[in-house]
């Protein structure tokens, strides 16, 4: 059975002023819960898919924007951010703090206010595909208005 958009992502986009958004949203009767499976069931580059990945910045939850073929390096994100430790976040943490689980994370449309790394790798691609709140669900954007949404900074944080 095919899973339907998020409410909590529904009513993201309709604050956000983008309604128009749900209209594009790609429901899978199987689970996208990694990279790897939104692009097989997308039919995309693996680098296409948006990861929105929450870490730990000395304790404070901060979301990071991937490319689904690249991982993060938490010692540039803990450059980037000038803290001492960053670790990925608990799912409980992930939970709280986005109101999505692990999976579903989408890259804005969050319970609380986080700061947002988004990797420059995203900016190779006209469309990325990003999670819509389950994971069953993507949606696409140019990553430029991605990340305009989202609140995030372009940075260079990705392994190399």
């Amino acid at each position: 059975m095919t899973k339907g958009i998020s409410p909590r992502f529904a009513a993201a986009l309709d604050e956000l002023g983008l309604g128009e958004v749900a209209a594009r949203v790609r429901s899978f009767p199987e689970a996208t819960r990694t990279a790897a499976e939104a692009a097989a069931a997308i039919g995309c580059e693996l680098s296409q898919i948006c990861k929105s990945l929450v870490f730990a910045a000395d304790g404070a939850p901060v979301l990071v924007l991937m490319d689904g073929a690249s991982r993060v390096d938490v010692a540039r994100v803990r450059a980037e951010l000038r803290v001492e430790q960053v670790t990925r976040a608990r799912a409980d943490v992930v939970r709280e703090t986005t109101g999505y689980a692990i999976g579903g994370v989408p890259p804005f449309g969050h319970r609380t206010r986080t700061r947002v790394l988004a990797d420059r790798s995203l900016l190779a691609h006209d469309v990325v595909w990003a999670a819509a709140g389950t994971p069953f669900t993507v949606f696409p954007m140019e990553p430029k208005d991605l990340v305009t949404h989202a609140g995030g900074t372009f940075v260079d944080v990705r392994e190399q």
